[in-house]
């Protein structure tokens, strides 16, 4: 009973840990010219984007990953083929629904580097990540 109580305290943890790196991601598209058309944009059962961004003309489906260490590699390392797979499938009914399938895109990848007390040590934004 203990254990898993623990495991859902660690769990809601790394939920916390996950919005605060989206908040702050958004934060800084923002601050640098991206104009934020969705967040946690859900596609049914296809699965989730993090954020959904236009820089201009493109549009950019961001996958979010926020870390306190590198113990298990960095947090780019944390999207799996498979997860770009969702993210892909996820995009193009987004670009469906809102009628943007002519439109060019691209998939970053948002690292949010976080200090144990919260604190942001940095946030990369790598673009074309897959």
């Amino acid at each position: 009973m203990i254990r898993k109580f623990s495991e859902r305290l660690i769990y809601m943890d790394r939920r916390r840990m996950g919005q605060l790196g989206e908040k702050l991601a958004a934060d800084y598209l923002k601050k640098n010219n991206c104009r934020i058309l969705e967040n946690n944009y859900r596609a049914g059962r296809l699965g989730e984007i993090d954020l959904v961004v236009s820089d201009n003309s493109t549009i950019s489906f961001i996958e979010v990953k926020t870390r306190t260490g590198k113990k298990y590699g960095t947090p780019a390392e944390a999207v799996t083929y498979a997860k770009q797979k969702t993210i892909r499938r996820a995009a193009m009914c987004f670009l469906k629904e809102k009628g943007l399938v002519d439109s060019p895109v691209r998939f970053d990848v948002i690292e949010v580097m976080l200090a144990k007390d919260g604190n942001v040590l940095s946030i990369s934004h790598i673009k074309n990540a897959f």
